[in-house]
């Protein structure tokens, strides 16, 4: 096995392929990555048995073919040590990969890629295609509020909810929600819900660029395939079932309040900065016209600040982790934000002005 290829075309492809590798692994395969060679083609893919990317590079020249597994950090960081303008050759010497580029000279051990697992196929169910920019839209969105290691194993990860006419995301950590939903032609006859884990939605979306070049998402039983590119990301699927997110989202808000979303967030940073260290809670207190923020910690430190917003109606007092307003705030597009809560222990409902494809729900605090 010998190709040679240039700096440029091999680094970018590589980062992303060795970026699903994990540093850690039981079995040594999972720390290197599968390189095959064939006629003008370099193929390199990357999996911690959860998720797996295959990318493709075009060769300057017909490769001598062959396939091995290489150490995915050590190539990744000798590439990256080259110069930019660095032709590299590659060849299998024995059991050693060895890297030339100018007179530098490297020796990497290898593992023969008959070792090197795959993620198995499943039957597949549904197929449908999308701009990259809606499927990076739809992680944007809401990917901020999926649980990170939460025992309830299904919060790990995002909703993906196909049909009527789109695709709606949800993620949820227990404490807030966040959904989103863009149009797009989908051929399935009611709803179908599938739960991507975590990592598998945070390397999806490094993948996703702006571009025009729709992405196709292939749907099976366990696994979820999109082709974006010359790349190929297969991910497995939770198994588990994810809560009645419609039932969560408030329906009966009486109270609706108008804010500019830059001053609120200017003004939830600065009390922020005198709240509690662990529990982040802030106090709003209600009246018309007016937002008073407050917060306490306990070394007896306070802070407050009152910003007029659009509000009519009762006085009320309710209490947030100001971390979670923050991250919706920073979110949103629209200048104005609407938030409409009913009384001072139900959540609240936080959307943009003019944004109605997406709503957050917050869960009160007791203070």
């Amino acid at each position: 096995m010998r190709f040679v290829i240039s700096r440029e075309a091999l680094i970018k492809p590589l980062q992303l392929v060795a970026g699903v590798v994990e540093r850690r692994q039981t079995l040594p395969v999972l720390s290197n990555i599968l390189l095959v060679a064939e006629g003008d083609q370099l193929s390199m893919t990357g999996t911690d048995l959860e998720v797996e990317l295959v990318g493709r590079v075009t060769l300057d020249e017909p490769a001598e073919a062959g396939s091995v597994t290489v150490p995915a950090r050590k190539l990744m960081d000798i590439c990256k040590s080259l110069p930019d303008d660095a032709r590299i050759e590659l060849a299998l010497n024995g059991q050693k990969m060895v890297i030339k580029a100018g007179r530098s000279r490297f020796s990497l051990s290898t593992l023969p890629a008959s070792d090197f697992p795959n993620v198995e196929d499943g039957p597949q169910a549904l197929e449908l295609s999308m701009a990259q920019q809606q499927l990076r839209r739809l992680i944007d969105k809401t990917g901020f509020s999926m649980a990170q290691q939460d025992v309830r194993y299904y919060l790990n990860g995002m909703l993906l909810e196909i049909g009527d006419g789109g695709v709606r995301s949800v993620s949820t950590d227990g404490h807030r929600l966040a959904t989103c939903r863009v149009d797009a032609e989908v051929a399935t006859d009611g709803l179908s819900q599938i739960i991507v884990p975590r990592k598998g939605i945070l390397e999806l979306a490094r993948l996703l660029q702006h571009g025009e070049e729709p992405v196709r998402l292939v749907i099976g039983a366990n696994h979820i395939r999109a082709h974006v590119g010359d790349f190929i990301f297969t991910s497995k699927l939770v198994d588990g079932k994810f809560p009645d997110y419609q039932r969560v989202i408030p329906k009966n808000g009486d109270k609706e309040i108008l804010g500019d979303r830059q001053e609120l967030r200017q003004v939830f940073s600065r009390i922020a900065i005198l709240s509690n260290e662990k529990y982040r809670g802030v106090r709003l207190s209600l009246t018309n016209g007016y937002l008073q923020v407050m917060a306490n910690n306990p070394e007896q430190e306070e802070a407050e600040e009152t910003v007029a917003v659009d509000y009519q109606g009762d006085t009320l007092e309710i209490g947030f982790n100001v971390n979670y307003l923050l991250d919706v705030l920073s979110i949103l597009n629209s200048d104005v934000v609407r938030i409409t809560v009913s009384d001072s222990n139900s959540s609240a409902l936080l959307q943009g002005y003019d944004e109605e494809d997406s709503l957050y729900v917050v869960m009160p605090m007791r203070m």
